[in-house]
């Protein structure tokens, strides 16, 4: 029997994908469930159409991604902060407030995305990079300065 998966199913398969299982096992456990539909015409159509849409998606996102990383690419963001003796940080900056350094260029970047090992503790210039999709990166400068 073959069936589309409508979800994830361990050591089956993923969601979309076309699969020959056993008889019982479609029946009284896939289909009853809901994990998958009978793989019949009209479903295979469906299908196919959803794999259309989502990969048109997908390059829309990738598209999307590459223009804000030409907005970023090579940006100084400037951090204004409390620091001691030496240049030293009271507490640290953090992706939040590089994300919000950000929003005072009018570019809304995910505090998430920014790749950040550490918080940084010292004055000083630090090289960064964000991660906007897959295999989409942009570079920028954090300019840490003292208040």
């Amino acid at each position: 029997m073959k069936v589309i998966l409508l979800k994830d199913v361990k050591n089956i398969g993923k969601k979309g994908d076309v699969k020959d299982v056993a008889d019982g096992y479609g029946k009284n456990y896939l289909i009853k469930n809901g994990f998958a539909v009978i793989a019949n015409n009209s479903n295979m159509n469906d299908n196919i159409n959803k794999k259309v849409a989502q990969n048109y998606h997908k390059e829309q996102e990738y598209l999307r991604a590459q223009e804000k990383a030409k907005q970023i690419e090579g940006k100084e963001i400037i951090v204004k902060i409390k620091c001691g003796e030496n240049g030293k940080i009271f507490g640290a900056v953090t992706s939040k407030e590089i994300a919000e350094g950000f929003k005072a260029i009018n570019l809304e970047v995910d505090k998430r995305k920014i790749e950040l090992k550490e918080p940084i503790k010292f004055a000083g210039n630090y090289n960064l990079r964000v991660k906007l999709y897959e295999g989409v990166y942009a570079k920028f400068t954090v300019k840490v300065v003292a208040q």
